[in-house]
């Protein structure tokens, strides 16, 4: 795939469209992109370990802070993801797929509405 169509498929993914979810996956087997594989772990944490893949493949700053962010966001560590989306996102203003995960609009939503909230 092209950076391109990487970037299509990902505003796909955000906007909503059923079928990038599927795309992505499908992708994703053979994909030696660090973004597509960082989608594919957001969306089904539950296969293949795409995170290690992607942190081998991420050749720049740019996606290794990307791994690093879906990770803490895969491990629940939402401090981490708060701190390390506001770095990331003052250098790559443009990154959708950090943004998203950053609005917690994500497909791993915590189902728990008071985690956040303080304990007595």
């Amino acid at each position: 795939m092209t950076p391109a169509e990487t970037d299509r498929l990902i505003r796909q993914l955000i906007g909503g469209d059923p079928h990038a979810p599927v795309a992505i996956l499908q992708r994703a087997a053979n994909s030696t992109d660090p973004v597509l594989l960082v989608a594919a772990a957001l969306i089904n944490s539950a296969g293949p370990d795409r995170l290690s893949r992607a942190a081998q493949l991420a050749g720049n700053t740019r996606d290794r802070q990307l791994v690093a962010i879906a990770a803490a966001y895969v491990a629940g560590d939402q401090d981490r993801v708060d701190a390390l989306v506001r770095d990331h996102l003052v250098d790559h203003p443009d990154n959708l797929l950090v943004a998203w995960i950053a609005s917690g609009a994500g497909l791993f939503a915590d189902p728990d509405p008071t985690h956040h909230q303080e304990k007595p």
